[in-house]
């Protein structure tokens, strides 16, 4: 067995330790979601947390991890008579992005079925992870499906299968770690709730740490295990000192003004519903058991204000995360004081602005979290032409109409189109072509029923012929390169209506960033276009290259037209499945170079001649409408929405309008 990495040899990342401790000590704080860069040791870290949790009792030969002092009536190993019991080694079970819907919650035991002719269950990944830890990496990359079962078995704390002649119940109450980049996409709000606790991790900029981190994973890589046996004893401690705070966590005392505290500060930030209350309470109640004392105190509200908050407050996903800490401090001053409600609130022994409680203990001293610094504004080249760098702001983004590329197709796994996909959901059976993948059980027996006597089968089991093997289709969705082309000529650059543009740009990006898509953005003023941002991931980048937006000068169309065609020609060169949606944000004006008109409308046809899926957004504006861009749409083989006409809340008080007249 490989030897982990020590908990208490991690370098720094106080938060994301102290937030792990916490729900090791409480596990009712609901899990913890690890926000940062690549190689900022998240993994590491959460696995070295499950050798410092103390071990469970089960059931001898339960596959379902009953506990045998409350086993649970229903499990389908059961029943189990109380008493006795087996210590085991709390589980972390590792739910890898690309398992399969088996995988996570059980299947028919294929070989028992075919073997024996009995119906069958095969526990699956949330059997294994009842009572312990089930730990996603990349957990924001998980196909949408898989999410949807991982929500209904934390709300619940229990999995249902229903499938292929199956019904089972059973018990998965689990601590759920998810580890993520953000930069390649963000969470479901639905899961991203589910989390307890979220804490942010950076690489230290300290050259004295970072030299600390170096060596001591160095010293690891060359002895594991003499490298684990030097930090024992501070494992030892920290092991001990977790049952001490499990054992006096009922002790602890949740005072109304604590409580106060919490409500408060939960509605000053504006959060949904009452999840972010209860675990704020449970958060702070773990962190005075883990100070090894009885009662909350003003510094236990603050903390865990920061460790449960920041992912629950309502933010666009391009703002930047955390809380503002000095709204937090006037808050808790605010609503401060004792318990007793005869005591003045404002009176001088109001209990707020306290310091964050300490995280936990290490060897090293441990060193305050890094925070990354802000990336700079991402310079562009003047073009051509009499313009300026815009200073004009965007406004407010809105949530947008849907826009999908049409029919189904085979690329990365997202959310934005119909796509062929290995771990969609099933859709039907069909014979395979070539090597089978996805075997579709039922299809497959009922396809070698009826021939059972021919084949000379009389009793239990099933003979089964290469002829009655069905292959699985299964459908999903995938993600699409969207691609902006984004006019910014003088014909755009009045002020109100660029304001309006940015608004409705940076509002596509963030239902792009939403749905896992690639993100590239041509701009086109003066005599030229150019890439202000390559095809990526990272789609806050592209926000930041629209802040700094260049605008004026003529209207070369044609130049952005053909700028946005051999970006997609080299993309389709690097990944030929994922299929492309090209949003032209323009008034359809073409004013730029010779011959402007009939060279844009060229430049078109090129993209209706590929079937490449494309959106003009008519920013045209005024009482007198030229009707341009919707000339554009159609040579461009799309379709043409208005900025109006593209706001989804918009559309859906137009069809609510529409049924108000007719009643």
């Amino acid at each position: 067995m490989t030897t982990p990495f020590p908990f208490t040899a991690v370098v720094g990342q106080d938060d994301l330790r102290l937030a792990l401790l916490l729900n090791a000590v409480s596990p009712q704080v609901g899990g913890v979601l690890v926000r940062g860069e690549k190689g900022t040791a998240k993994s590491t870290t959460v696995r070295a947390l499950s050798t410092l949790l103390p071990d469970v009792t089960v059931v001898p030969g339960c596959r379902f991890s009953c506990d045998p002092s409350a086993p649970d009536p229903g499990c389908p190993d059961g029943p189990h008579e109380r008493g006795g019991g087996a210590g085991r080694p709390a589980r972390m079970v590792e739910l890898p992005v690309g398992a399969s819907e088996d995988r996570l919650v059980g299947a028919l035991d294929i070989e028992r079925a075919l073997a024996e002719g009995v119906k069958a269950f095969e526990p699956g990944l949330l059997a294994d992870a009842h009572r312990g830890i089930l730990y996603v990496d990349e957990v924001n990359l998980l196909h949408d499906h898989l999410v949807d079962l991982l929500l209904d078995a934390a709300a619940m704390g229990a999995s249902y299968v229903e499938r292929e002649g199956v019904s089972v119940r059973h018990a998965s109450k689990f601590l759920l770690v998810g580890t993520m980049n953000p930069e390649e996409g963000e969470l479901r709000p639905q899961l991203l709730d589910r989390f307890g606790l979220t804490v942010e991790v950076a690489a230290s900029r300290e050259p004295d740490q970072r030299v600390e981190v170096v060596r001591r994973r160095l010293a690891y890589d060359d002895d594991p295990a003499g490298f684990a046996a030097r930090w024992a004893g501070e494992e030892a401690a920290v092991r001990a000192r977790i049952v001490a705070a499990r054992e006096l966590l009922p002790s602890v005392r949740l005072g109304d003004g604590a409580l106060r505290q919490i409500a408060a500060t939960c509605a000053a930030f504006e959060v949904d519903g009452m999840r972010a209350d209860i675990v704020m309470a449970r958060t702070a109640t773990a962190l005075a058991a883990w100070a090894g004392r009885t009662e909350v105190l003003a510094e236990d509200v603050r903390q865990a204000a920061l460790l449960a908050l920041p992912h629950r407050r309502r933010r666009n996903p391009f703002d930047a995360p955390g809380l503002d800490e000095d709204k937090l401090d006037e808050t808790l001053e605010e609503f401060g004081g004792d318990d007793d409600p005869d005591t003045d609130p404002d009176g001088p022994d109001g209990g707020g602005g306290q310091p964050p409680a300490e995280g936990p203990e290490s060897p090293e001293g441990g060193g305050d979290a890094e925070v990354p610094a802000e990336a700079g504004e991402a310079g562009q080249p003047s073009g051509a032409g009499s313009g300026e760098r815009s200073p004009v702001g965007a406004a407010e983004p809105f949530r947008t109409r849907v826009l999908n590329v049409p029919g189904i197709g085979e690329g990365a796994a997202g959310r934005r189109s119909r796509a062929r996909t290995e771990h969609g959901r099933t859709t039907g059976a069909r014979r395979p072509r070539g090597a089978l993948t996805k075997l579709h059980l039922a299809a497959t027996v009922q396809a070698a029923a009826p021939h059972q006597r021919a084949r000379g089968r009389s009793g239990p089991g099933l003979v089964v012929r290469r002829d009655d093997l069905r292959q699985a289709t299964r459908e999903g969705r995938e993600s699409n390169l969207v691609l902006f082309v984004v006019d910014a000529s003088g014909s755009m650059a009045a002020r109100q209506r660029m304001s309006a543009v940015k608004g409705a740009v940076v509002s596509l990006l963030l239902d792009a960033y939403q749905r896992r898509d690639k993100v590239g953005l041509v701009t086109f003023r003066g005599a030229s276009a150019d890439v202000a941002l390559p095809p990526t991931s990272s789609v806050d980048a592209a926000a930041a290259r629209l802040e700094s937006l260049p605008t004026g000068g003529r209207t070369p169309l044609a130049a952005g037209l053909l700028k946005a065609h051999d970006v997609l020609r080299v993309e389709r060169l690097r990944d030929p499945a994922r299929r492309a949606l090209v949003v032209v944000v323009t008034d359809g004006r073409a004013t730029g170079g010779p011959e402007p008109v009939a060279l844009a409308s060229r430049a078109a046809r090129l993209f209706a001649a590929e079937g490449t899926a494309s959106v003009v957004v008519d920013c045209e504006s005024g009482p007198v409408r030229l009707g341009l861009a919707g000339r554009l749409a159609g040579e461009l083989g799309g379709s043409a929405v208005t900025l109006d006409e593209l706001r989804a809340d918009s559309i859906a008080g137009l069809v609510k309008d529409v049924q108000r007249r007719a009643a």
